[in-house]
């Protein structure tokens, strides 16, 4: 019996040793990897987007934390440079319910459009608590039209609604909004196919950067994901609103503001993605971010990173809040709670 055990015990001590040679191995080949790596070198990003066209059907750029007013400055002045205009036919964004693809499409246009329409294209997405009811998503769909005005028809930019067609007149449960909720990415990547690429046109995709992530956690979001699974090329862009980017490459601290990095074979690049995107480091948080997204852009540290709020004068509209207050109600409890508990105090209304 003790020799069994004395046996047993050689056997598991061999198996611990393997595996902690294992995991020394695969660290320094991590070490390496970034030891070899190059520094990352900042672009002019308009350009780097543009010439990006020039090879793929699709430019992917993940909005960076919902609502930041940096990453929405470029996108703005992204949309209004002749260059990209000449390369690129529409902008497919997550803050709007194709329901009201007919809305946008004339308000874009130039036409004169009822604002109680309009609003409906941000204000009734598939996701209860509003995220785009901030100010600086209408502020983009303006600047598209405000582009458009001087354009011949043929030449002006499409901005195509991704949310699926939701009817939140017929969703009374829980259960009834998470059918809608599961059909998000793939309804994007059906209007991808369906009126850019099948029309031979390009676009440019403006989601929140989990939609876009190369390789996703299993049965997680994934608009690149599935796009690049059909053959389209896409170039992906990671906007950076979280990450220390001057702790992984010192000179990135004289970085122009915004600038853009290929992350390729660069020290950025050879960071666990997880660096950049906060939270529980499982495997494809794991995964170098160059795995995920071909590029990032630099749009300054996270400590001048600000941030959109809701108008104050929804406070004050008793239909709006109406609303607002029971979509929220379907979501899962504790965190429909806190959301409404966080709306009444922005709001200054009694619990």
């Amino acid at each position: 019996m003790n020799d069994s055990n004395q046996l047993i015990g050689r056997q598991i001590r061999s198996v611990v040793v393997c595996v902690s040679m294992l995991s020394l191995i695969l660290f320094c080949v991590s070490a390496q990897e970034r030891t070899s790596a190059l520094p990352a070198v900042p672009l002019e990003p308009i350009a780097a987007i543009v010439d990006a066209f020039r090879s793929h059907d699709i430019v992917a750029m993940d909005e960076g934390n919902h609502g930041n007013e940096q990453g929405h400055a470029f996108r703005v002045s992204l949309i209004r440079d002749e260059r990209f205009i000449r390369s690129v036919n529409d902008i497919v964004v997550e803050v709007g319910s194709a329901r009201y693809q007919d809305v946008m499409d004339r308000f874009t246009a130039g036409e004169d459009v009822p604002y109680s329409d309009l609003r409906k294209v941000w204000e009734d997405i598939t996701q209860p608590h509003g995220p785009a009811d901030r100010p600086i998503y209408e502020e983009f769909f303006r600047a598209v039209r405000e582009v458009n005005a001087s354009l011949p028809r043929e030449r002006r930019l499409r901005v195509l609604l991704g949310e699926p067609p939701i009817d939140w007149d017929t969703v009374r449960t829980r259960d009834e909004l998470w059918q809608w909720l599961l059909q998000r990415d793939t309804h994007a990547v059906e209007v991808i196919h369906r009126e850019v690429l099948a029309k031979g046109r390009h676009a440019l995709v403006v989601y929140g950067g989990m939609h876009l992530l190369r390789k996703p956690p299993e049965d997680g979001p994934g608009i690149v994901s599935r796009l690049e699974r059909d053959g389209t090329k896409v170039f992906s862009i990671w906007t950076n609103t979280y990450a220390d980017v001057v702790a992984l490459q010192a000179d990135a601290i004289s970085w122009p503001k915004p600038s853009l990095a290929i992350l390729r074979g660069t020290l950025l690049g050879a960071e666990a993605f997880a660096h950049y995107a906060p939270g529980e480091r499982v495997d494809w948080r794991s995964r170098p971010a160059e795995e995920q997204f071909d590029a990032l852009l630099y749009v300054g540290p996270p400590s001048t990173i600000t941030l959109s709020r809701m108008s104050r004068s929804l406070c004050a509209d008793a239909d709006y809040l109406k609303m607002r207050f029971r979509r929220i109600s379907l979501m899962e409890k504790l965190m429909g709670e806190q959301i409404a508990a966080g709306l009444r105090r922005y709001c200054d209304l009694p619990k």
